[in-house]
């Protein structure tokens, strides 16, 4: 992982000494570099072919729950032990996995008895059935020039990466539109969409678990199509502001997902909930459930108490290591709590680091333009070699964080456990 600084840029040299007392308030957090990327086994820029590498590991969720104000330990077993080899890794992901089901998204159910469906140059559809009810919905597809097949990046509500960017890179766009899956403005004792269809407008699923299950079952059907237009094995995921929650939900949640590229998510997304709590500006957790049922539904327990969360964001974002993630985020619009984003991308880089991919995580927050969700340049270069390397699979890309001083993080006010060295 390279870490790097740099400083405001002035747009004017006639204002020049006017700022220059607030250049501190622009440049970036140079954060030390702790450890190189080395190969993980399998390729660690391999998505894995499986959604659900863990199905098998035995889970016992705590009986009881005690308030921490520090990130939980996520080399630590729920039994009290700390993972000491990557071999390990993999069942306590499964752990972190149950957690975050059970207390901040709710269940996000395995493939259905039955998903079919059709992949052309413009069109995909899904067709799920499962235990006696049925479903459809579909996304439309824009290929890049050349000839296929191609990897690509599904773009929640058509709201994330550059995705003129992510074409003339090589890769196609699939516009999957969340909301015919989970549908806002419902109350929670009705939801509704193609996932609320098949398990219930009563579910405690909130809509990012729905939305991040609906972005499995295109997969699926990728995967069924024969790879002669799309390519199963390199599929992105992207969205912005509540589609970056939902983007983020999906690359958490299914590891067949090479490359994870939320933006500027906000509560809900990337930032960690303890400090959401306390960030000036930021919204908090009650908020962000109350606006939509977003979470599941188990998360009422913690809108006003998220210490005693036995899991946080940044075990999300160690859940998508050892593969692809870039995370954009906006330090000039307070609600989205980037402060908390930049702690919990710092955190879930640990897990990354230990399991020898360092290189694999970037975060970046260091941009001019202010407005939320704007396509930026800063992003345009970074995003290509993320594409290059996790999609295309002809890349070196090495993952920086460019954090904002605008809104700096400090793990070390955040966590009391050390990063074990895995055998």
């Amino acid at each position: 992982m390279v870490l790097s600084s740099s400083g405001p840029r002035l747009r004017s040299a006639v204002v020049m000494l006017a700022v220059a007392a607030l250049a501190l308030l622009s440049t970036v957090t140079a954060v030390p570099r702790t450890a190189s990327a080395q190969a993980f086994p399998g390729g660690a820029a391999a998505a894995s072919p499986v959604e659900d590498e863990g199905a098998d590991c035995p889970v016992t969720l705590p009986g009881s729950l005690t308030a921490n104000s520090r990130l939980p330990d996520p080399f630590r077993k729920i039994d009290g032990s700390r993972i000491s080899a990557r071999s390990e890794w993999r069942c306590r992901r499964a752990e972190i996995k149950k957690l975050s089901e059970r207390y901040v998204y709710g269940e996000k159910p395995a493939k259905p008895s039955s998903v079919t469906g059709s992949v052309s140059s413009s069109n995909i559809t899904v067709n799920v059935s499962h235990n006696g009810r049925s479903s459809s919905f579909s996304a439309s597809v824009q290929l890049p020039n050349g000839s296929g097949p191609f990897p690509a990046v599904i773009v929640l509500g058509g709201f994330g990466a550059d995705t003129a960017t992510i074409r003339a890179t090589g890769a196609a766009v699939i516009n999957y539109d969340p909301l015919a899956v989970g549908r806002e403005g419902t109350p929670r004792n009705n939801k509704q969409g193609a996932f609320y269809t098949i398990y219930g407008s009563t579910s405690s699923t909130g809509l990012l678990a729905a939305w991040a299950w609906g972005a499995s079952r295109i997969i699926d059907v990728i995967e069924q199509s024969g790879g002669t237009v799309l390519k199963a094995d390199a599929v992105g995921v992207t969205g912005c502001s509540r589609y970056g929650k939902g983007a983020f939900a999906a690359g958490a949640f299914d590891q067949r997902i090479a490359l994870t590229m939320p933006i500027e998510s906000g509560a809900g997304g990337v930032p960690i909930f303890r400090g959401l709590a306390s960030e000036s500006g930021a919204q908090p957790p009650s908020s962000a459930y109350g606006e939509q049922p977003w979470l599941g539904d188990a998360f009422s327990a913690f809108t006003g108490s998220p210490n005693t969360l036995p899991v946080d964001q940044h075990e999300t974002v160690a859940m998508i290591a050892p593969r692809g993630l870039f995370i954009m985020d906006n330090p000039h619009v307070d609600w989205l709590g980037a402060r908390s984003g930049a702690v919990s991308a710092l955190g879930g880089a640990e897990v990354y680091k230990a399991l020898g991919a360092g290189d694999n995580i970037t975060y970046w927050s260091d941009v001019q333009d202010g407005n939320h969700c704007a396509s930026r340049s800063e992003w345009r270069t970074p995003l290509q070699q993320n594409i290059q390397e996790f999609l295309l699979r002809n890349g070196n890309a090495t993952g920086v964080f460019r954090i904002s001083g605008r809104k700096p993080g400090n793990l070390s006010e955040w966590r009391d456990w050390q990063t074990p060295t895995l055998s």
